[in-house]
């Protein structure tokens, strides 16, 4: 430090690494964000990235440190550094593809998109999404069908400022669920399941009586550090039932 107990301004020379290491970090970075670096994908090893980008070790643990810190990737001893697979809050739930899910129960799988709406995110819209400023959202209400009867009725926020893109997606044609499980990858998931009693829009969209049992399940999901989706399906009772089989994790197993 100088005499005003500021740090000194640094060399010439110096100015280089860390905009080098921060070069190495977001190119490793647009590549998990775009797929072509799935979970499980080992990234080049430390002397690959050495030559690739003329640098030092050093810069290139600096530019891997962040995401091993942020769970983007896994660095294992001996054995290099991976692309995270995805977590989720819940150990019995996973993402399933509705149509896929019907499908496999031996049903004739239908869809229908209700509405569609861009707009700028209200006050609720933020806080199911978890996210804050000014914020275009696609909002969509869309109907699954299994063997000819409503089987779910999906509400879904799409936040446009993380996934322009899907703003150009024909979802009369494919469902939300679909595409994003085809199409983007991520990273974190968060589910919430309840009981409740239909609503009088729900009722009517999945022909049941308003006030009938049905089974909510909430999701939202992040890439990173941006959330991406928001979705509320509602199941009427008598037809959805939720079904895990897991093995005790390692902290489990030890204690």
């Amino acid at each position: 430090m100088d005499g005003s107990g500021r740090e000194p301004p640094p060399r010439a020379g110096e100015l280089q690494e860390p905009a080098l290491h921060l070069r190495i970090r977001d190119a490793i970075v647009d590549r998990i964000r775009s797929g072509e670096w799935p979970p499980g994908r080992r990234l080049p090893v430390e002397h690959e990235l050495m030559e690739a980008y003329g640098c030092s070790r050093a810069t290139v643990n600096k530019a891997l440190a962040p995401l091993a810190e942020s769970g983007l990737i896994v660095r294992r001893r001996k054995a290099g550094s991976f692309v995270a697979f995805p977590k989720i809050h819940s150990v019995v739930l996973d993402i399933p593809d509705i149509a896929v899910e019907v499908r496999s129960r031996g049903e004739t799988y239908g869809y229908e998109l209700l509405s569609r709406q861009v707009r700028k995110a209200d006050a609720q819209d933020l806080v199911a999404l978890d996210v804050k400023g000014v914020v275009e959202v696609l909002a969509l209400r869309c109907l699954h069908w299994a063997g000819g009867q409503p089987f779910a009725l999906e509400e879904r926020l799409i936040n446009l400022r993380a996934l322009g893109e899907a703003a150009d997606v024909d979802f009369a044609t494919v469902s939300p669920g679909t595409w994003l499980l085809g199409h983007v990858p991520w990273t974190e998931a968060e589910h919430r399941i309840s009981a409740a009693n239909a609503q009088r829009t729900a009722a009517a969209s999945l022909q049941i009586d308003a006030g009938a049992a049905c089974l909510v399940l909430e999701r939202r999901t992040w890439r990173n550090a941006d959330s991406i989706t928001q979705v509320r399906l509602t199941f009427p009772g008598q037809l959805y039932d939720l079904t895990a089989r897991f093995t005790p994790n390692a902290r489990a197993r030890a204690g």
